[in-house]
């Protein structure tokens, strides 16, 4: 292999585990992981997927968060700024395209869910600690998701939100791209796909957790195949064929989507992927950090210790958590 550039090349770790976060691990290897197993051993059931979005309720954004719905033209959008953020441009909330101008920093987010579930309720509270931290208003997409519509449709959602904000005053070169698992695939997919078309290149990405290979290879073979908190290894193969399935539904002659770490990354923005250090996709955060950084791209990878897949959403009750969302804010400043 060869060696990495020093300058584009940046690993940390973060040690210690503190009571919460054990307290979330043991608590989502006995609701969550066998709700997952049971899925995986009859994943073609009618699973009350869109339902999970609708229960989430309770998780609330930051007390004072401004929301309004936003409609792209094939899914479901919403614009949040939490208190402290700056506001977005003027268009974007009274309706009106900004002609000309740059505005700050925006950021479009993309919610996880392995491509099935989840959508703005489910990632409400986690996108709006992202708007506080960073300062940033954030459009969440909701795009389409399987088994309905392969993974480019929501590759698709992701770019028209991208033109959705630069059509209201904040264009491509000012937008971070962030999203969560499933979410972090998209990331990268959409911030590619948009300099490959010449929307723009994004200021950066932020990726959390994010599944990066559709190959379960990989993952399988990893001794966190077995500690992983959260996904069964059964899951991540089931995964990978309903993608397979998905992808067919293009019809004759449609490009499949393409993993994030086969795609060429020359063009790619600086990223922030973020891992726990025995979660299932931690081999995905590894390799494609080291794929960004052999193709030049400065690339940060966090290691958090022992923390769960996605832990970031527990912020305000997990110290890690909290600890992870300042890192973002960090690193989006750092990009202005």
């Amino acid at each position: 292999m060869l060696p990495l550039p020093a300058h584009h090349a940046t690993t940390r770790e973060f040690a210690g585990v503190s009571t919460q976060s054990r307290a979330l691990s043991f608590s989502v290897r006995r609701t969550v992981r066998p709700f997952i197993e049971a899925w995986s051993y009859a994943p073609t059931l009618p699973w009350p997927a869109s339902a999970i979005d609708h229960l989430a309720f309770p998780l609330v954004p930051v007390p004072g968060t401004h929301r309004r719905r936003v409609d792209l033209p094939t899914c479901p959008a919403e614009l949040l700024w939490a208190p402290g953020a700056a506001p977005p441009a003027q268009g974007c909330t009274d309706g009106t395209a900004v002609r000309s101008g740059v505005h700050g920093t925006a950021v479009l987010y993309l919610h996880g869910g392995a491509f099935l579930c989840c959508g703005l309720t489910t990632h409400r509270h986690l996108v709006s600690r992202i708007s506080a931290t960073t300062g940033a208003p954030v459009l969440a997409v909701g795009y389409r998701m399987l088994p309905r519509h392969p993974i480019r449709r929501a590759v698709e959602d992701g770019l028209d939100g991208l033109r959705w904000l630069a059509a209201h005053g904040h264009p491509a070169e000012r937008v971070v791209i962030a999203g969560d698992s499933a979410g972090g695939f998209l990331t990268f997919a959409v911030a590619h796909e948009a300099v490959r078309l010449g929307i723009g290149r994004p200021a950066g990405t932020v990726a959390l957790s994010p599944l990066t290979d559709l190959d379960p290879g990989g993952k399988l073979d990893h001794p966190n195949s077995h500690r992983c908190a959260v996904f069964p290894r059964r899951a991540v193969a089931v995964l990978s064929t309903l993608v397979e399935r998905a992808e067919r539904l293009g019809g004759e002659g449609a490009e499949p989507v393409a993993s994030p770490v086969d795609l060429d990354l020359s063009e790619m923005p600086p990223a922030l992927i973020q891992t726990g250090s025995e979660e299932m996709t931690y081999v995905d955060a590894e390799l494609m950090a080291r794929r960004l950084q052999l193709a030049g791209v400065s690339a940060e990878l966090q290691v958090w210790e022992k923390q769960v897949h996605v832990f970031q959403a527990a912020a305000g009750v997990v110290p890690e958590s909290g600890r992870a969302i300042a890192e973002i804010g960090r690193f989006v400043r750092e990009l202005r």
